[in-house]
């Protein structure tokens, strides 16, 4: 007999099946019951996990970031020593790492992980209508900032904040477009990509 997973294990078994029911059947779909079921868990476990709506809602959030931060965040930067030596190679090389993170990553997300984009949509618009959801969400959103604002730093930026800004919203758009709007059956290829975040951040950085 298989052993039922305890602890952290069965945290995230939890918390997967909500993700999991969140993009087939929306939020009206999530339910105590329906995630003990599609977890595979005795009726109850998801209650003792996570007693309230609430609680249960916090755990797909911070699921999702966990899932999403393995998708999304590139695992190396380009490399500078801090001192403004040899900047100019710096940002010409960095430009270029920083759009192929980009575009790698994003593409990544789009032909692989789209029901997380769908459970994204459902828990930001869900946070619109509880205060402390949104809290938590917004809280739980700020560990994708400090990543990004090192890439524009990298790529050559004097204002890495307010350009994060930028291509948080270019990225927002497209995935929307791409997941849920008219883009759904055209998503781009990586090399489209590549050439849409190079002309973003030529735009934004004028090299």
């Amino acid at each position: 007999m298989t052993a039922r997973p305890t602890g952290a294990d069965r945290a995230d078994l939890i918390a997967d099946a909500a993700l999991a029911l969140l993009a087939e059947r929306g939020m009206r779909g999530l339910t105590h019951r329906a995630v003990d079921e599609r977890a595979g868990l005795p009726q109850g476990s998801t209650s003792n996990h996570a007693r309230t709506r609430q609680s249960l809602l916090e755990a797909a959030v911070r699921r999702l970031a966990e899932r999403e931060a393995r998708v999304l965040v590139p695992g190396t930067l380009p490399a500078g020593d801090g001192t403004g030596e040899g900047r100019g190679e710096l940002v010409a090389d960095g430009r270029g790492e920083v759009v192929a993170a980009l575009a790698r990553a994003l593409h990544r997300y789009l032909t692989h992980h789209r029901e997380l984009l769908v459970c994204r949509y459902e828990l930001a618009l869900e946070a619109t209508r509880r205060p402390e959801l949104r809290a938590f969400f917004d809280a739980t959103g700020l560990r994708f900032r400090a990543p990004l604002v090192a890439l524009m730093t990298a790529a050559g930026s004097p204002e890495p904040e307010r350009h994060a800004l930028s291509v948080v919203a270019w990225c927002e758009g497209l995935m929307f477009s791409c997941a849920a709007g008219s883009y759904h059956r055209s998503v781009p290829g990586e090399a489209e990509l590549r050439t849409g975040f190079d002309e973003l951040l030529r735009g934004m950085l004028g090299h």
